[in-house]
C-alpha cells in the first residue's frame, strides 16, 4: 500500500489554483482533459491553457463545448463519447501517437436514475471508470512517448460509501442504489490510478478528491433531496455551514492541478490525493469528511480491478 501520508504544504484546505499549480514547462505540454469544457474541468483547462499547454478537450456535444472553451488559446475540441467505447477508441487514434504530456480524467456523472451504457454496465461505472479505463489504455502508447507524462483520475469523497461490489457491480441482481454505484465509480477511480502507477514505470498517476463543489455535476438530484442531505436551504440558498465548507470551482480544480504538476508529488505515484495535499489513510468506519478508505488504496484491490476492466472491455 502507498504511504498515504499527507506533505508537510504550506496552504490551507482550498488554496486557489495559482497558489499550487507549477508552471514551469507547461508551454510545451500536450494535455488532454475530458470533461473540459464544464464545472471544475473548465476551471483546469483556463488554467493549463493561460501558461502555454495545447490542451484537447474531447466531448460528447461539440456545440456546447466549443461555446464554452470559446477565446482559450490552445484548446481544440474533438468528439467522443465516454458512454460509447467505440467512441472512445476513435478518439484515441485520430488524435495520433505524439507525446500527450499529461492526462486529466475529469468528466463523470453522478447519481443517475439506473441507466445502462455498453453491453449493459450500470451507467456510473460505465462512464466513470470503464470509458476512462478504456481512454487511458488506448493512450498508453502517447503517454509513454513523453518525458514524465502524469494521469490524474478524478475520485470524490464518495468513495467512502463503497469498495467495488465485485459479486454485482452492475446491479443485475440486487436492487439498484444510486449512492452506492457513485460511491463504487469513485472507488474505481481511485484504484485505476494505483493500478495505472504500479503498471507503468514511466507513468505517474494520481487520484484526487476535489472537495464539495456546486457544479453541473448535481443535476440528477431534485431540490428536496438536496434540502434533506442539507447542502440547500428551504429557499434554495446553501446554509453557511456548507458554503463555508465548499470550494468554488477554481478552488475545487487545484488539487487537480497541484497532482498534475507539482514535483511535490516526484516518488509519491498512486496516491489519492484531497485539498492539495496527500490524504491520510481514515478508518474504514471514520464518519467525517477527510482521509481515504483502505479500500481504495488497496494494491489487491487495484489489481484485481485492473484485471476486471481488461474482461469486460474484451467481452
Amino acid at each position: 500500500m502507498t504511504d498515504q501520508r499527507p506533505l508537510d504544504v504550506p496552504w490551507d484546505r482550498k488554496p486557489e489554483p495559482e497558489e499550487v499549480m507549477h508552471t514551469d514547462g507547461l508551454s510545451s505540454k500536450r494535455a488532454i482533459v475530458t470533461g473540459g469544457y464544464s464545472g471544475i474541468g473548465l476551471e483546469a483547462v483556463k488554467a493549463l491553457a493561460g501558461q502555454g499547454a495545447q490542451i484537447i478537450v474531447p466531448a460528447r456535444s461539440r456545440q456546447k463545448a466549443e461555446e464554452a472553451l470559446s477565446g482559450i488559446k490552445g484548446v481544440t475540441v474533438a468528439d467522443m463519447d465516454l458512454a460509447d467505447i467505440a467512441s472512445v477508441r476513435k478518439f484515441a487514434s485520430d488524435i495520433g501517437g505524439q507525446p500527450l504530456d499529461l492526462l486529466i480524467n475529469n468528466a463523470g456523472i453522478m447519481v443517475p436514475p439506473l441507466e445502462r451504457v455498453g453491453p449493459g454496465w450500470e451507467s456510473q461505472f460505465g462512464i466513470n471508470h470503464m470509458g476512462h479505463f478504456a481512454l487511458t489504455t488506448e493512450l498508453l502508447p502517447a503517454l509513454r512517448k513523453a518525458e514524465a507524462p502524469r494521469v490524474v483520475a478524478l475520485s470524490s469523497l464518495a468513495h467512502r460509501r463503497t469498495g467495488i461490489i465485485w459479486d454485482d457491480p452492475h446491479f443485475n441482481d440486487r436492487p439498484y442504489d444510486k449512492w452506492e454505484g457513485y460511491g463504487q465509480s469513485k472507488t474505481a477511480n481511485a484504484l485505476f490510478a494505483r493500478a495505472l502507477d504500479q503498471r507503468e514505470e514511466s507513468i505517474s498517476a494520481y487520484s484526487v478528491h476535489p472537495g464539495g463543489i456546486m457544479t453541473d455535476l448535481q443535476r440528477n438530484m431534485p431540490k428536496k433531496e438536496q434540502i434533506a442531505m442539507g447542502w440547500l436551504n428551504e429557499d434554495g440558498t446553501i446554509p453557511e455551514a456548507v458554503a463555508a465548507f465548499f470550494k468554488s470551482p477554481a478552488q475545487g480544480t487545484a488539487t487537480t492541478l497541484w497532482a498534475a504538476t507539482s514535483p511535490m508529488l516526484e516518488g509519491h505515484g498512486g496516491v489519492y490525493c484531497e485539498d492539495c495535499n496527500i490524504a491520510a489513510l481514515a478508518p474504514d468506519d471514520d464518519q467525517g469528511f477527510f482521509g481515504v478508505r483502505s479500500w481504495a488504496c488497496s494494491d489487491d484491490e487495484a489489481d484485481k480491478l485492473w484485471h476486471l476492466s481488461e474482461k469486460l472491455l474484451a467481452s
